[in-house]
């Protein structure tokens, strides 16, 4: 039984004892499915770590978005600093799929742009479920989509053990099965090189270290890990197992197989096509797939690889292909699936897979792919729902889905620091603008901030500049503005260089922000998905944060969604004035350095600042380039990907001059 660790200076407090046990005894009673539901602030994430610290299991924690995951990973490599805390995200910084648009005759080529950081953590998290058992993944949408054959990449495991009598020719033949390539003059990931009786292997899941292998002859002398960049020996190993460089590296039985089921899919599709008279359409097919058959009888590989994943991992049409989750299958009986912010990543994810089907079904009508490429795809909500033996829902506002589906439902309501839900107010919408204008008066005269949510990006915009005609220091967000800029502006309404931020959906899910002690809600009686009551239970909360917490309502009636949220506030402020007065609590607001949600240095300021770049010396540049470059790799390890490519960004331009 795998040995997880919690490490906090903070026990639990309020509500989160009895839900962590509530949680906990229903998952180790056998469970399959329970809920927490907790309040903004509440301790949601803690409570989580201490139910895998309780139930021991190895767990999957998924979310709906990059921005939340990498949030989360930050939290628990924390928690559990003892054990494998792993990140399993998508793995391009940009993708275009391809797709076909037939009333334009318009092919859109598959366009990407893959992260080397985030390829590497991917490798290393399903090497590492296959190595260890207390493995934490902290994982996106991504893990619902097919991966490669979980048995046959534990096949393509190589073990090396001090002592072993094998030739170095066939060690070297069988890392190049598994993906590796040898280049003797440039060493990185994925890469191995020779010199004499000395290997070194290069594994893609490693960050600056690598593999060392010494032979006496055809006896393996000594294993060591070494430091890639100074070559430097780090620490001896008796054995070590080695993996591919892919989930989709297969052996040659198996891919000989899978060639062979490829030519007669794409035999039988040709016939079909000539039958139906479509000359284009096969010859288009007849054309590409020969291409990639080609590129996988000679390299293994080929673009659009995933597309031939049913044909490679030997499943039925339809059947459902292999995920992450299966990689927890094939190691562990028993293991967790918590599933953050249910309520937006639960119908995420049934939605992914029609999207999918629907672009996939033009490329095969038209002749750009074959009809198993239909089976290149996420897991639909059953599939997904009925595959892990214990799921935990965790959210503000769970939907009735996993509520219905759960044996029990823990709740947070009580805040460790004492905050209460926010007092809510209803006002007219005559003059709503005007009104608002009067409350942000008093509010920036307290040195605090405003939220305000409307419903469409045209009436932010017109009410920014509004506002701003007024002297009011406001400025707008919403979905057109890139996650950079989006994060300058929340911290510069959080460092107080203007107050009131305007938003529509952007407001809901991940703000936190305590300086806060106004939210209003405009239009608020217009029924409908930015108004619902899990909306604005969401949003109600962004005032839960600071001690004088208020949210105005403006509406001209009381909607069954606006009356429904107003009610579970004033029912959880009850409760928590209630527990406040029996155990002598003061509310205090929350006081959260700026450095732990959002990034304080600048470290791309380096171009701004320097006007008269392109007259420097050319030595200059260079260690211009070379400090940047240290930055972007150092942002990238600490997940700070939106940081990185700016940077990244800042080399390119310097770079040109």
């Amino acid at each position: 039984m795998p040995n997880f660790k919690v490490h906090s200076p903070y026990a639990p407090a309020g509500d989160q004892p009895q839900a962590i046990k509530a949680l906990s005894d229903s998952i180790l009673k056998g469970n399959r499915y329970q809920a927490l539901e907790g309040v903004t602030g509440s301790g949601k994430t803690h409570t989580m770590a201490r139910v895998i610290e309780n139930v021991k299991m190895p767990t999957i924690i998924m979310t709906h978005n990059k921005t939340l995951a990498a949030q989360l990973y930050s939290e628990f490599r924390q928690f559990f600093p003892n054990n494998h805390v792993e990140y399993f995200v998508s793995y391009y910084d940009y993708y275009q799929p391809e797709a076909y648009i037939p009333r334009q005759d318009l092919f859109i080529e598959k366009d990407s742009a893959i992260n080397d950081e985030l390829e590497r953590l991917r490798l290393s998290c399903t090497a590492n479920l296959l190595s260890y058992d207390d493995v934490i993944v902290i994982a996106s949408v991504s893990a619902n989509y097919g991966l490669g054959d979980p048995q046959e990449y534990l096949k393509m495991v190589q073990a090396v053990t001090v002592g072993d009598e094998i030739s170095q020719k066939k060690l070297l033949l069988r890392l190049v099965e598994m993906g590796y390539t040898r280049n003797d003059s440039y060493f990185d990931s994925g890469h191995i090189r020779v010199s004499g009786d000395v290997i070194d292997i290069y594994p893609p899941y490693f960050e600056d270290e690598a593999i060392r292998i010494e032979f006496f002859g055809d006896e393996v002398e000594s294993i060591y890990k070494i430091s890639v960049l100074e070559n430097k020996r780090i620490e001896d190993y008796k054995n070590v197992n080695i993996y591919a460089t892919s989930q989709f590296s297969v052996s040659q039985d198996r891919m000989a197989i899978a060639i062979k089921r490829i030519e007669d899919e794409l035999g039988e599709r040709l016939d079909f096509l000539l039958k139906e008279g479509k000359l284009v359409e096969a010859q288009r097919l007849k054309q590409r797939v020969e291409f990639d058959l080609e590129m996988l009888q000679t390299t293994g590989m080929c673009k659009g690889i995933e597309n031939y994943s049913r044909l490679l991992t030997n499943k039925k049409p339809g059947e459902a292909p292999f995920t992450l989750l299966d990689y927890f299958e094939i190691k562990h009986k028993e293991y967790l699936v918590i599933v953050d912010e249910s309520h937006v990543s639960l119908p995420q994810f049934r939605g992914m897979y029609a999207g999918d089907r629907a672009r996939k079904e033009v490329l095969v009508e038209y002749g750009f792919r074959l009809p198993s490429a239909l089976d290149n795809r996420p897991l639909q909500l059953d599939e997904y729902i009925n595959k892990a033996p214990h799921y935990l829902f965790v959210s503000a506002t769970p939907a009735q889905y996993e509520l219905s589906l759960s044996a029990v439902k823990a709740e947070q309501i009580i805040r460790p620091t004492g905050l209460l839900d926010p007092i809510v107010d209803i006002k007219p919408l005559d003059n709503q603008v005007e009104d608002i204008h009067d409350e942000i008066k008093k509010i920036t005269a307290k040195n605090e901030r405003v939220l305000i949510t409307v419903l469409t990006k045209k009436m932010a915009e017109a009410l920014t500049k509004y506002l701003a005609d007024l002297g009011i220091k406001v400025q707008y967000m919403h979905s057109e503005i890139d996650t950079i800029e989006r994060n300058q502006i929340i911290r510069s309404l959080r460092l107080g260089e203007f107050d009131v931020l305007v938003g529509i959906n952007l407001l809901r899910e991940g703000l936190d922000l305590p300086e806060v002690s106004l939210v209003a809600i405009l239009d608020a009686d217009k029924e409908g998905f930015l108004r619902s009551e899990t909306s604005l239970i969401q949003t109600i909360g962004r005032a839960a944060r600071n001690a004088a917490g208020r949210v105005i309502l403006y509406a001209n009636k009381i909607t069954g969604s606006m009356q429904r949220a107003i009610d579970i506030t004033k029912n959880r402020r009850k409760h928590q004035e209630e527990f406040n007065k029996a155990h002598g609590i003061t509310p205090t607001t929350t006081i959260r350095k700026l450095d732990e949600n959002l990034k304080l240095e600048d470290h791309g300021d380096l171009y701004s600042k320097r006007k008269n770049i392109d007259k420097m010396p050319a030595a200059e540049k260079k260690k211009i380039v070379k400090e940047l470059t240290e930055q972007m790799k150092k942002a990238a390890r600490e997940l700070e990907f939106e940081e990185a490519a700016r940077l990244r960004g800042e080399i390119t331009k310097i770079k040109k001059l």
